[in-house]
């Protein structure tokens, strides 16, 4: 998997102009902008879907806002510190890159090619995508905030986003299942071996039972062998009757999209009173 982290001149105009302001001082410029431009910049707004199909080569309808935008001393700040952002991102990113791309072919089996995240400013507090997958290149919109103490959580934020590109969506009565493993894979696997200390009691409270009960069926899915099971288990602080649960050698040949279609599969079985419980 190839990431690339590029400042796009059009996608951090449209970011400035649609989400949230940053500042009063934006918010000011923005009102000036709609004052002076309020058909365009109406127009402008349906510029998402295209300039997120093919970033390098969009060219909006009428550029005239997007020039007003590029020429101001505003603008000149706000490329300036996206331009920093960058830089901070790739660096938290290429310190892990080995750990992420092995971690990804694990998951998936395969490479998963191409991404490219067009860095917006960090306080916008974003990462979109086209909700159209057809046809699409797989671009996002990136401008999440680092956490100094944990800078690596934005690697985490990043692998969800690309994960959940990567898999099918789900009806409304499954789609638990492909977060919940998503979270397993991304925000407690992954974060654990690269933080060396177990993060599997980080969760999203609405998943976490579920979670709970698809745990030992995980651990066969990493290729965990039974008799390391009780090691995982006091690792992470969670707790299941081992003998209940037979071995299902063919999980750790599966990639994730098949890992979540089995569980959907077997949810009546997964999704048992004896669920595995967290250790007091």
């Amino acid at each position: 998997m190839n990431i690339d982290f590029i400042v796009n001149d059009y996608a951090l105009v449209w970011t400035i102009l649609f989400q949230a302001s940053i500042s009063e001082a934006i918010q000011k410029f923005k009102q000036r902008i709609w004052l002076n431009y309020k058909e365009e910049y109406n127009q402008a707004y349906k510029d998402k879907e295209a300039l997120l199909k093919d970033p390098k080569n969009f060219i909006p309808n009428d550029d005239r806002i997007y020039n007003t935008v590029m020429e101001s001393k505003e603008y000149e700040k706000l490329r300036k510190e996206a331009e920093k952002y960058r830089l901070e991102v790739m660096s938290i990113w290429d310190n892990k890159k080995k750990e992420i791309n092995e971690f990804v072919k694990k998951m998936f089996k395969r490479d998963l090619g191409n991404y490219k995240f067009l860095v917006v400013n960090k306080e916008i507090n974003i990462i979109d995508t086209t909700k159209n997958t057809d046809n699409y290149e797989k671009v996002f919109i990136l401008g999440l905030p680092i956490d100094k103490k944990e800078p690596t959580k934005i690697i985490l934020n990043i692998l969800m986003s690309i994960f959940d590109k990567e898999i099918k969506n789900y009806s409304l009565t499954t789609e638990n299942f492909k977060y919940a493993i998503l979270e397993l894979a991304v925000v407690n696997e992954f974060a654990t071996l690269i933080n060396d200390e177990s993060y599997y009691l980080v969760s999203n409270p609405s998943l976490r039972d579920l979670k709970r009960c698809l745990y030992p069926y995980w651990l066969m899915f990493l290729g965990v062998p039974k008799e390391d099971f009780l090691k995982f288990m006091m690792r992470d602080n969670i707790a299941f009757d081992i003998e209940k649960y037979a071995y299902e050698k063919e999980l750790k040949k599966m990639d994730l999209e098949d890992f979540i279609d089995f569980c959907i599969r077997n949810k009546r079985y997964i999704i048992r009173p004896s669920a595995p419980t967290e250790v007091i």
